[in-house]
């Protein structure tokens, strides 16, 4: 049974055991991300902070900190196994087919199931248990919190922003941290590459935006996944849940938002005015610097009778973005085979923050098969962000470190293996010689041919025969070891 808000979700955790209610009275000021970063780097529950100093509001944080709370709010046995639910059709959504008639025959059956799980747009919701216009908006009724000590303030940092395209109308919903600045304006975190930030380029007038706290795990998780600009997330959301997104139309502006969320924020960005946003403890583990970001001007506040706050923190890892970051990896699986077919599997740690590697395994077919992989990967959407890739051979388990540390400086002549390429850098790598842009670096760790220059003869790894191994196994127990 699919989740339709997040209540629903936090009822489902407590009954598992997966949820501790916190009744002793805490601090939204840093005391909340304190205890949730010591509960997240030691494999703890999500948390329900029920007496928050000055609010009635309980706050809800690292719901999604664990692969298992990842794959319940996604109803789905194991991460692993998101590729077979949704792996064909986001491949078909990315990559739809040619213009050809077969193909088209083709992919109909998918395509049908898509259409079954299109949005539904509602009247009203339990988002509409209270509506708060003009004087009435008071953001400092909200438990937004402070999470590191250098933050230049409090920032909502889980919300799902929800924009259209001027030109072509198509919904975007992406999860952009806001800074709150006084009780009716925010700063909006727009990135240059994305989808936000390009509405607001495209808009000659205030660009009308709302901004979902608190929604069902579907619809958040959707929010986070680097779509291409004409998937809708509330499309996929359904897809997810197996059950339509319902969406309501918006107070004040021109938009449908999750009929079921906790509050929503309603307003506009202008495509202007800029305000000093920042510093902010960011997911790299180091501060965001202070910059200039748009400005949020919140005109109406909706909410349920009742609401739960929902937030999150990042920061060094292991963090709750980090559980939500691997799901994503496993449901792209598909994708990546697609794009690169001798691709068998691939990684990214979560040490190394999403961005920073990426490890790959490919049947190594030709000289120079390795480098080949690496220019794909840095041509492709959000994974030309990716600071370093490793290429090793298809025996490499991905995510054994230490088998993948042991074979590939096993493999590397450093000066021959290693090459360097520039482009766009993750806009928060606070590394790069400019905001945006830098180099990449690829290893090829893979065996080396002949046909690569390589002369010499490759040695065999050292594996015991299968007959000696056999035989042990028939005497392990005797052995008494």
């Amino acid at each position: 049974m699919p989740y339709r808000d997040l209540q629903e979700f936090i009822q489902a955790l407590e009954q598992k055991g997966m949820l501790k209610r916190i009744r002793t009275a805490v601090s939204q000021d840093l005391e909340i991300a304190e205890i949730a970063d010591r509960v997240t780097k030691q494999g703890g529950p999500g948390l329900l902070f029920e007496n928050v100093t000055g609010h009635s509001m309980p706050v809800a944080i690292n719901l999604f900190g664990s692969k298992e709370r990842m794959a319940l709010g996604l109803d789905i046995e194991t991460l692993e196994k998101l590729p077979e639910r949704l792996g064909n059709l986001l491949a078909l959504a990315m990559n739809p087919p040619a213009g050809g008639f077969i193909e088209k025959i083709k992919a109909l059956p998918k395509l049908m199931e898509a259409a079954s799980f299109l949005p539904k747009t509602v009247s009203g919701g339990l988002c509409k248990d209270v509506v708060l216009k003009g004087e009435q908006v008071d953001l400092g009724k909200l438990p937004v919190l402070k999470c590191w000590p250098q933050d230049g303030g409090r920032f909502i940092t889980f919300p799902l922003v929800f924009t259209y395209d001027p030109e072509t109308g198509k919904r975007n919903v992406g999860a952009y941290r806001m800074q709150v600045y006084d009780k009716r304006t925010t700063g909006m975190h727009f990135h240059w590459h994305k989808d936000g930030a390009r509405h607001l380029r495209k808009s000659k007038a205030p660009l009308q935006v709302a901004a979902a706290i608190g929604s069902d795990p579907a619809l958040c998780f959707a929010a986070t996944l680097p779509l291409p600009p004409d998937v809708d997330e509330c499309l996929f959301a359904g897809l997810i849940r197996q059950e339509a997104t319902r969406l309501t139309r918006a107070e004040t502006v021109e938009i449908d938002v999750p009929a079921n969320a906790e509050i929503v924020l309603e307003g506009t960005v202008d495509p202007v005015e800029r305000r000093r946003e920042g510093p902010f403890g960011d997911h790299t583990g180091y501060y965001s610097l202070e910059d200039d970001f748009p400005v949020f001007r919140v005109q109406c506040i909706t909410q349920r009778a009742k609401p739960v706050y929902h937030t999150t923190i990042v920061g060094a890892p292991p963090q709750e973005d980090g559980y939500i970051g691997y799901a994503i990896e496993r449901l792209m699986l598909p994708l990546m085979k697609l794009q690169i077919p001798e691709l068998v599997e691939y990684h990214m740690p979560m040490e190394g923050i999403f961005h920073n590697l990426m490890i790959v395994s490919i049947k190594k077919q030709y000289p120079g098969h390795a480098r080949k992989v690496m220019h794909t990967i840095w041509g492709l959407g959000q994974a030309m962000f990716t600071k370093a890739i490793l290429v090793v051979d298809e025996d490499v388990d991905v995510h054994d470190y230490r088998e993948v540390c042991w074979k590939s400086l096993n493999h590397i002549d450093p000066e021959r293996d290693i090459e360097f390429v520039m482009g766009p850098i993750d806009i928060l790598d606070h590394s790069s010689r400019l905001a945006g842009y830098g180099s990449h670096m690829g290893i090829d760790a893979t065996k080396k041919t002949a046909g690569e220059g390589f002369t010499r003869r490759w040695p065999d790894e050292i594996v015991m025969s299968p007959e000696i191994k056999a035989l042990v196994d028939k005497k392990w127990k005797d052995l008494g070891l």
